[in-house]
């Protein structure tokens, strides 16, 4: 009999050893699970952190600016900014409706895991700029406003948050000398192919325009005005005499039509100065310069009249 109690017991041991084993395997495999989370949850938190450093509009870093400003993108706009918008008779009051107006970004829809709660100062110097009638000098690039993704193990917040996204450290060199060379050689290059680029980019913003057969070129001038002169009463995008001009916020002249053709092709940017620009910005010039421009003489352009009439009465003159 204690014999059979024994094999009974063995029995009875072997069956409970599999469920004993696979308990131990889920409480390991929980704690695993726990530990991840955990681990993940401290990295999400970190990456919150992160980002309260960045700018929602340009992802550069607070740290930057000496004075540490920065300013929410959600809720009403602050006192300083109140008063110009009221000045400008504008109705948007809040950051989001400004911010979408400014760099169409919208805001509404930000996850404080995913996006920054801030912008920096020197994006607040481009709205406030935008609504004021100061020259620009703050200088915002197209295709200048970041885009935010979830924290992940290549997370550039996590690994730029001190200096601001996508800045690049240089390598020291101990080859002194002749890295400098080097440098120098590559900055000239580069400096080739901007001023290449740029006469390019004039170029087909000409292509754009194909204003040549209704705009007069500054050679009808029958005055030999100094350079600079003429350079202020001609358009920045076809370089003709300007015709019906219009103001951007950024102080720079057009014709209407020319404006607007390359606002709907290359973008809702100055194409002097890349300043954001829209076509409701658009405005007259003040009527003194309107005067002097009316006032040029110059020649008829249609072939075999030699007459010499002002640009204020040309469109007639050819009717």
């Amino acid at each position: 009999a204690a014999s059979l109690d024994k094999v009974n017991d063995a029995m009875t041991r072997m069956l409970q050893e599999p469920f004993h084993r696979g308990q131990n395997l889920n409480n390991s495999m929980q704690s695993i699970e726990k530990d991840a989370f955990s681990v993940n949850q401290r990295e999400i938190e970190a990456h919150q952190v992160n980002l309260q450093h960045l700018c929602r509009i340009c992802g550069g870093s607070f740290k930057n600016d000496l004075y540490k400003r920065s300013h929410p993108v959600h809720g009403p706009v602050d006192d300083d900014m109140q008063a110009l918008l009221r000045k400008k008779e504008r109705k948007a009051t809040s950051w989001p409706d400004l911010l979408n107006k400014v760099f169409k970004v919208d805001v509404r829809g930000d996850m404080d895991t995913i996006h920054p709660t801030n912008f920096c100062h020197n994006c607040w110097s481009v709205v406030q700029r935008k609504f004021s009638n100061v020259p620009c000098e703050v200088y915002f690039p197209r295709k200048g406003t970041m885009e935010w993704h979830p924290h992940s193990t290549s997370c550039d917040v996590c690994g730029t948050s001190s200096h601001g996204l996508k800045r690049k450290k240089q390598d020291p060199s101990p080859q002194g000398g002749k890295k400098l060379r080097i440098i120098a050689e590559r900055a000239r290059r580069i400096m080739y192919a901007r001023s290449q680029k740029q006469v390019n980019s004039k170029n087909i913003m000409k292509k754009i325009t194909n204003c040549k057969k209704i705009h007069l070129s500054t050679k009808m001038l029958t005055v030999d005005y100094p350079a600079d002169f003429v350079k202020s009463i001609s358009c920045q995008i076809c370089e003709h005499i300007l015709a019906d001009p219009v103001e951007t916020t950024c102080k720079h002249l057009f014709c209407r039509l020319c404006i607007l053709k390359c606002l709907k092709v290359i973008g809702s940017y100055c194409p002097s100065c890349h300043y954001p620009c829209f076509p409701t910005d658009l405005v007259d010039p003040v009527r003194s310069f309107l005067n002097i421009l009316n006032a040029l003489a110059v020649r008829c352009p249609v072939k075999n009249c030699h007459e010499e009439i002002t640009l204020g009465k040309c469109s007639r003159h050819l009717s």
